[in-house]
Formats: C-alpha cells, sequence, structure tokens
C-alpha cells in the first residue's frame, strides 16, 4: 500500500499541493487527471521518491516496489537493446560478479583448511542459491521471451538502443518494469509515441495486472479501458472519484455544479454581512453584533470555483484557397534508406476536402510518407500534388524545432506577414497565451505550450492541404477537443498520422494503414477499421487451426478412417464451443439482470452519493462488454466449425 498522508508542496508563494491524502491499494488502476500546470508528474515524483514533500508525508510498505515510466526515455551511452534490458536484472547481475569475484579468490588461495577459506565458500553457496531464488539461470530466456512479446525480433537484441524510436524506446523501458514485476507501475503519459497495436497491447497488460497502476495520460479511450478509479488534481486539492474516466467526467460536472451553488450562496452571504457591518459600524449599540460578524467573516473558509473549463481556446483555421480536384496521386511509390525499404508499391489517391489518416505500428513510414509529400525526402515511384495545392505541415517534432531563446511573441512576430499581423495576439489568445504569456521564453514553456505555439505558428498562413503528424501529442484532452473541433469545420485536405483513436473518431472518412513495407487502404472511420482489423486477425487464426480449412497434400487422399476421426474431432469442437457459448449467454443474463437492478439503486436518491454503488455499475457494465464480445466471437467460430461440418 502506498499512503500519501497531507501533503503540501510550495513553490515561492505559490500553492501547489495544500494538505492532499489519499492511498493507493494493489488492484487499483488510477487515472490521474487535471489541468497543464496542476502537480500530476510532480506526485509521481513524490511517490517514487525522487522529490520531498515540504509538508507531509508519502508512506509506503515495507519491501514495496515501483516501476516509473518517464514521459521522457533517456538512455545514454550505447547499449545494445538486450544490455539495455539486463538493467532490470541489476541486483542479479550484481549477484553474478560477485560470485565471479568469489570464485577466483579460491583459485588463487591455497589454504584449504582455514577459516578464511571456509567462510568464502559458504558466502558463495549462499549467494548461489539467492542467484537461483531471484531468476538469475532463466535471465536470458525471460528477457528474451519478453522483448519477443513486445514486438521485438531476434535481429534487434544486438541494436544500439539509440537507433531505436520513441514508441520502441518506450517497449524497452516497458520491458525492464516488467521483467522487475513491481507491486505499483507509475506511468507518465505512457501513449505519446507509441502506435495502436502498442497501445492496445499495453491496454490488455494493465488490464490483467495483479500490483496497482497509477497512470498519467490524455488519451480518454486509454482510460476508459484501464482505469477503475480517477484522482483529479484541481486549485491544491485532490478530489478521489472511485470510477473510469468517462463516469468521472459526468460526475465532475455535477460536483462544480454543486459547488458554483455553494460559492454563490456563500459570496450573497458575504455580501450581507458586509453591508451589515457597513450600515451599523459606528453605531454603539451594535458594536458587539458588528464585531462577531467581522470575526464571522475572517474566519469563514472561501469556496473557490474551478476555472479551467473557463479558458477556451477559439480556434478556426483560415478559410483554404481552393485546390484542383485531385490533391494528392501516387503510384509505385518506393523508399528505402540503403538496404532498408520502409515501403513499396504504393498507390494512393487523396482527393480535394478528403479527410484521411495514416496509422500503424512505428518505423512502418508513416512519417516517411508524410516528408515525402512535403518534400523533404526523395522516393522512387510517381508523385503528383494537384493544381494549386498549398501545404502545411506539422512536423511530430515540431515543437523541438523553434528557437528557445525567443519569445512566444516573437516566434509569432518573425513569420507572420502582410494583414495577418494585425491579428497576431488574436490567434496566440485562442492558443491560451494571454497577457504576460506572450514574453515567456519558448525554453520555459511545457511540451504542451509548445505544441499549441507551433500550431499557432501554422495558422497563419491559409493552407488547402494539411499534413499533422502527430499533432495531439502534449495536448490536453481540452485542447485536442477544440483543435478536433476546428479540424473537422476546415474546409481543406486533411491528412492525420496519429495513435489517438479517439481524436481520429469522426474526423477521419479513410483510412491507409502502414505494415510490411505495404501501405492498404481502408474506407471508413478509424473504429471501422478496428474492428475490420480484430476480423482479419480471426480469419488468420482460422487458417492456421489445423481444423479449419485443412487442406489434404497434393497426391494424397483421405481414408474413410482419417474422415470419420477429423468429423468425430470436428464434431467435439462444436459440442465444446456450444457449451461456452450457453455458459457465456449464462453470465450475460445474470448481469444485465444485476446491472438493472443497479440502474434502480442509481435513481434512489439514499444512493446517489454512494461511490460503492457506482463503482459496482462501472465494473459489471465493463464484465459485460468483455463477455459480449467473447459471445461474438464463440458464436462466429461455432458457425464456422458448422459450416465444415456439413
Amino acid at each position: 500500500m502506498i499512503s500519501v498522508d497531507k501533503v503540501t508542496i510550495r513553490f515561492g508563494g505559490f500553492i501547489l499541493f495544500d494538505g492532499i491524502s489519499f492511498q493507493v491499494n494493489a488492484g487499483d488502476r488510477i487515472g490521474l487527471v487535471g489541468r497543464n500546470g496542476a502537480g500530476k508528474t510532480t506526485l509521481l515524483n513524490l511517490i517514487k521518491g525522487s522529490q520531498q514533500p515540504d509538508e507531509g508525508a508519502v508512506v509506503c510498505s515495507e519491501d514495496i516496489t515501483i516501476g516509473y515510466l518517464p514521459q521522457q526515455m533517456k538512455h545514454r551511452g550505447n547499449k545494445s537493446l538486450i544490455d539495455e534490458t539486463r538493467q532490470a536484472f541489476r541486483p542479479v547481475l550484481e549477484m553474478e560478479k560477485e560470485i565471479e569475484r568469489l570464485n577466483a579468490l579460491l583459485t588463487e588461495r591455497t589454504d584449504y583448511e582455514s577459516e578464511d577459506y571456509m567462510k568464502i565458500i559458504e558466502k558463495v553457496t549462499h549467494l548461489n542459491d539467492r542467484y537461483e531464488m531471484f531468476g538469475g539461470n532463466a535471465m536470458e530466456a525471460s528477457i528474451e521471451q519478453t522483448l519477443v512479446g513486445l514486438g521485438f525480433e531476434s535481429k534487434d537484441m544486438q541494436r544500439p538502443v539509440t537507433e531505436f524510436s520513441g514508441g520502441w524506446r518506450m517497449r524497452i523501458e516497458l520491458a525492464k518494469i516488467l521483467l522487475r514485476n513491481p507491486d505499483f507501475i507509475l506511468l507518465d503519459e505512457p501513449t505519446n509515441h507509441l502506435d495502436i497495436d502498442s497501445i492496445q497491447w499495453l491496454e490488455s497488460y494493465l488490464s490483467a495486472y495483479k500490483g496497482g497502476v497509477i497512470v498519467i495520460s490524455h488519451d480518454r479511450l486509454f482510460l476508459d479501458n484501464v482505469t477503475n478509479r480517477t484522482l483529479d488534481l484541481s486549485l491544491g486539492n485532490i478530489y478521489d472519484y472511485r470510477v473510469g474516466y468517462s463516469r468521472y467526467v459526468e460526475l465532475k460536472k455535477e460536483r462544480i455544479a454543486h459547488q458554483q451553488a455553494a460559492y454563490e450562496n456563500q459570496q450573497k452571504m458575504i455580501q450581507d454581512t458586509e453591508k451589515f457591518i457597513e450600515r451599523f459600524r459606528y453605531k454603539a449599540t451594535k458594536a458587539v453584533q458588528v464585531q462577531s460578524r467581522i470575526k464571522q467573516l475572517e474566519k469563514l473558509d472561501r469556496i473557490e470555483v474551478e476555472q479551467e473549463d473557463d479558458l477556451t481556446m477559439n480556434l478556426r483555421f483560415p478559410p483554404a484557397p481552393r485546390s484542383g480536384d485531385l490533391v494528392v496521386e501516387a503510384a509505385g511509390l518506393k523508399k528505402a534508406f540503403g538496404r532498408h525499404t520502409v515501403f513499396r508499391n504504393v498507390d494512393l489517391v487523396i482527393e480535394r476536402g478528403e479527410k484521411v489518416a495514416f496509422v500503424g505500428r512505428n518505423g512502418e513510414g508513416k512519417t516517411t510518407l508524410s516528408r515525402i509529400l512535403v518534400g523533404e525526402l526523395d522516393y522512387e515511384g510517381q508523385l503528383k500534388m494537384g493544381h494549386n495545392v498549398s501545404l502545411g505541415y506539422f512536423a511530430q517534432n515540431q515543437d523541438e524545432l523553434m528557437n528557445e531563446n525567443l519569445t512566444v511573441f516573437e516566434t509569432i512576430d518573425r513569420v507572420a506577414v502582410g494583414d495577418v499581423r494585425t491579428k497576431m495576439r488574436d490567434i496566440l489568445g485562442a492558443f491560451l497565451f494571454r497577457g504576460e504569456d506572450v514574453d515567456k521564453k519558448v525554453k520555459v514553456l511545457s511540451g504542451g505550450e509548445r505544441s499549441r505555439l507551433a500550431m499557432a505558428r501554422m495558422l497563419l498562413q491559409s493552407f488547402n492541404l494539411l499534413i499533422l503528424d502527430e499533432p495531439t501529442n502534449h495536448l490536453d484532452m481540452r485542447s485536442k477537443d477544440i483543435l478536433k473541433n476546428a479540424l473537422l469545420e476546415y474546409n481543406g485536405t486533411l491528412i492525420v498520422v496519429s495513435h489517438d483513436r479517439e481524436f481520429l473518431d469522426g474526423l477521419t472518412d479513410k483510412v491507409y494503414e502502414f505494415g510490411h513495407r505495404k501501405v492498404k487502404e481502408h474506407l471508413g472511420g478509424i473504429f471501422d477499421f478496428l474492428q475490420r482489423r480484430k476480423l482479419d486477425s480471426l480469419q488468420e487464426i482460422e487458417r492456421k487451426d489445423p481444423l479449419r480449412g485443412k487442406k489434404e497434400s497434393p497426391g494424397r487422399k483421405s481414408t474413410g478412417k482419417q474422415v470419420r476421426l477429423e468429423r468425430k474431432e470436428l464434431d467435439r469442437e462444436i459440442r465444446k464451443q456450444t457449451n461456452r457459448l450457453q455458459s457465456v449467454e449464462k453470465a450475460i443474463e445474470k448481469l444485465e439482470s444485476e446491472i438493472a437492478s443497479l440502474d434502480r439503486q442509481m435513481t434512489d436518491p439514499a444512493s446517489i452519493d454512494d461511490p460503492a454503488v457506482f463503482s459496482r455499475y462501472e465494473d459489471h457494465n465493463h464484465k459485460l462488454e468483455k463477455h459480449l464480445e467473447e459471445w461474438e466471437e464463440i458464436a462466429e467460430n461455432l458457425e464456422t466449425l458448422k459450416e465444415q461440418r456439413i
């Protein structure tokens, strides 16, 4: 268990945390949320012990282990993948060195009967036992098994870590955490730079993890799929919601509404009290009452209402000048770096007004193709940009390309030309840079602020083709929503490289999937694509199943006995799947009945503030969703088996 007890953190005269308290237990999967600057990363640093509170304490149970995945990977030196991952076994490696040292010492000594010699033997024996207990003998096998499970290949094992992209470095750090198997995992923006496959893998792993998890993320869908509890940092306080993210959003709106009502009532009371004091201040007969009211105001605990939702980013892209009907056309496109082919035989057509998504695993060429379209990289094959196309490009590392010594205003001022110069402060205000914010140096801005500034720079010109490479990295949820709404209203052509499924949902109507050196077109939105991907995977599994679509070897015919045996095996599998289906149907029926009962409880005013009711409701719905998915999979498998039986 981890206990945060009355913790206060101050920065000068500013109070970041004001006596916050909460506990984290095994099995808790907590989403840590709050506006930028609320102290989310600071709180993780307190828990892992790299920062100390000004007041209060963070207390961990004895012998507790914590794995921390920071927002940015810092791998120094030029270690290979396998050597970097071995660092997860650092205590084991130190034991190994000590055993080698002692064994070398034993070979040098000749005083076999001495007491010192026997002590060294005893120590070696003890270390060998501990070495085996901590998995030293199985260390190499465990490392390779974990890395392969995370998508690395055998040929990658000796590659320097510095050659891997940010997403793959994230997996290296995850592998080290998994191999340590800590009691608690702390994750700071784990989905930044991860592709969709990696995010889905991480969701599955965390959902089944038996220890505790605290995660900071701006990925709404990721939080919904992983967390069962939400901690909201706001105005120096912490609010504990025993529900997942989407339900938390609803409950927070209710809390702020109550907070606003209490604030207004208190303000009325304060005004009435001040009027009384002012009216009777100089009347001797009312002196006691006046002093009482003055003391009452001095002791009053003033209610604050959260203001972050009042800040809005009124973002609207400039009208796009009209381009030709055909915006991008590629045929037989190929890109290779030396002997490494990124993709080949790529054919794509993007027409005016289309909004398309580039998705796929990291390193499969999404950014590479974006840079080819922009003109930054050469290529083989044919590529044609349409008539009157003006292109705006937001690079994945756009925030890193700005001059850190310039101020926010100077960054905009150096690229703005013409009439748009009169709107510079309005544009900065739309991106939440107001007042003294415009005089801040770029080097002191947070990742989210830099991304917003980079986007603001792009708005200074009218483009009819926007290529945005991971535009939501470092943006908080509110900023992502506003950017998405602006892109929905944008009347030009849009290409988005993104791993954020919720951001892409409803925004794009065509998906290009990058993988295995190919680019495949999918019509429809992102969730249509993901649904088809699951079906494709199932069909792939079925093709590998020896009971499904089994073909005879050339020149060999099945005997009557073989046919009967295969049919008998098929019948046995059908019965097994039928029993599974009936079992799942009973579980679904029971859950639906319990959810209906909880629905009635939640409408009862006596239960509306009971967090246990909402927690059970969320848990039952999550289980029901899993059972429904399982039912669909079994039913489809059963249908396939029955068709083969005919």
